[in-house]
């Protein structure tokens, strides 16, 4: 029988993972998703969404549109460069932009790469950090 894991918890001024370091490591490091509420306490983004949706109009800005049709309850998912008049033909929602490798156009955003001090430095540096890729997946070639 295989252990069950919460798949969300509650950060702490003790626990900035919601839990020892060690048992993130054991149970959740590139094994199972981990939502961690409160993990910035009174988190105030660095940048804009108007800014994060110019930054996906840069041909060298790898970015993504995922959006979904609840009609058909379907997804669709679309590649960057985008132009000003895509953004002008969003819904309000059920769709999401995700721009990867932000801290590298940006060093307000870059300053929160040290927050993920504790992960080994050798992933830091060659795979990216859960900011630096919008919050999914590994990084991209």
């Amino acid at each position: 029988m295989h252990d069950t894991f919460p798949i969300e918890v509650r950060a702490s001024a003790k626990y900035r993972l919601g839990m020892p370091t060690a048992q993130f490591f054991k149970h959740y490091w590139q094994k199972q998703p981990l939502l961690i509420r409160e993990a910035f306490a009174d988190f105030q983004s660095p940048i804009t969404p108007n800014d994060l949706a110019g930054l996906a109009l840069e041909p060298l800005a790898l970015s993504r549109i995922v959006s979904h049709d609840r009609r058909r309850d379907a997804w669709k998912l679309e590649s960057g460069p985008f132009t000003e008049s895509r953004f002008a033909k969003t819904s309000k929602r059920d769709w999401t932009l995700l721009v990867q490798d932000v801290d590298k156009w940006d060093s307000d955003v870059a300053a929160l790469l040290d927050s993920f001090d504790f992960l080994p430095l050798a992933h830091r540096r060659h795979h990216g950090v859960v900011c630096r890729r919008g919050w999914i997946g590994r990084r991209t070639r």
